[in-house]
């Protein structure tokens, strides 16, 4: 996994976050306008990052499409990355 790879795989991840977050925050406040705005904001960033990284790499998520043959199980599993060889800066 090269570094450009690692990047998008962390900023999906970090969309990903906020979109936890943000669903759960809305389950008890579904009238905050403004968190309702950043979630969906955030939803189609993470869409956009999704689709981005398995046109370049492969599938993410066992429902995506695959090319033969099945990629699913060739990337690591996130167990598998040290993610510490990433640090920012």
């Amino acid at each position: 996994m090269d570094r450009a790879q690692m990047d998008l795989l962390v900023e999906i991840m970090e969309e990903n976050f906020v979109l936890l977050e943000t669903a759960l925050y809305l389950d008890n406040h579904p009238n905050d306008e403004t968190a309702l705005r950043l979630h969906n904001n955030t939803s189609q960033r993470y869409h956009q990052l999704l689709e981005m990284y398995e046109s370049r790499y492969s599938p993410l998520r066992n429902t995506s499409m695959s090319r033969y043959p099945w990629g699913y199980i060739e990337e690591p599993w996130p167990w598998d990355i040290n993610f510490t060889n990433f640090k920012e800066g």
